[in-house]
């Protein structure tokens, strides 16, 4: 059953459990692991790096636009739209430790005046303004109520929206809950359908919803305005 969509001890345990898990997505980017968690990162998760393919795909050109990413961690997308020529990024996670990672990342690639980045929760601690394109990657795992995000979602976009959502599949969607709650961290699942319509219900006029191709796999959306 879903909550509602400020539920407070959702957001705690889901910035807790990403402040913890920082460095680890960091190095996901980087490919600072060791081999063997490469090859592993490879062969078995490799529809993260699908679904950044699919975003840049979908937003680019990106020269003189503005990005709002939603769920940024260590910055990865945001850093990635300020080398393709936006004009604003912001980034905003529930995680200081994710932040501070991505705030080292714009700095480093020297992109710190483009991208700020924002410790809060969306959609109410975001600036009062709309966007040309929303990035919403690996967050709607976390969301209690899908609904209400889309349509502040929405609200905020004046071009598309890239999101992920986490399918659910038969055998490593049940597994996948089971070591969530293990780990005190709650999980949304769903499927291609589903996504499609919610998608449509709240907001984006034209949506293009796909399944990237293996089990347990990723689901992206492109939403447009």
């Amino acid at each position: 059953m879903k909550t509602s969509e400020h539920d407070p001890n959702v957001a705690a345990q889901v910035g807790e459990y990403f402040d913890k898990a920082s460095v680890i997505f960091d190095t996901f980017y980087d490919d600072q692991r060791s081999p063997l968690m490469r090859w592993v990162d490879r062969n078995f998760r490799h529809d993260m790096y699908e679904r950044f393919e699919r975003t840049f795909a979908a937003i680019t050109p990106l020269d003189g636009k503005s990005v709002l990413d939603v769920g940024c961690g260590s910055g990865p997308f945001a850093v990635e739209c300020a080398r393709r020529g936006a004009k604003r990024v912001v980034g905003l996670d529930l995680a200081e430790g994710m932040l501070d990672l991505a705030r080292q990342r714009a700095e480093k690639m020297g992109f710190g005046e483009v991208c700020t980045f924002v410790q809060g929760q969306f959609p109410d601690d975001i600036p009062q303004e709309t966007f040309d394109h929303c990035i919403v990657m690996g967050v709607m795992d976390y969301i209690p109520d899908t609904a209400a995000f889309l349509r502040a979602l929405a609200d905020c976009t004046r071009r598309s929206a890239a999101l992920s959502f986490p399918s659910n599949h038969w055998f490593r969607g049940p597994l996948r809950v089971v070591r969530y709650k293990l780990k005190r961290c709650p999980l949304w699942l769903y499927r291609t359908e589903q996504v499609a319509e919610l998608m449509q219900a709240n907001g984006f006029a034209k949506s293009q919803v796909n399944k990237i191709p293996g089990a347990g796999m990723d689901i992206v959306a492109i939403g447009e305005k």
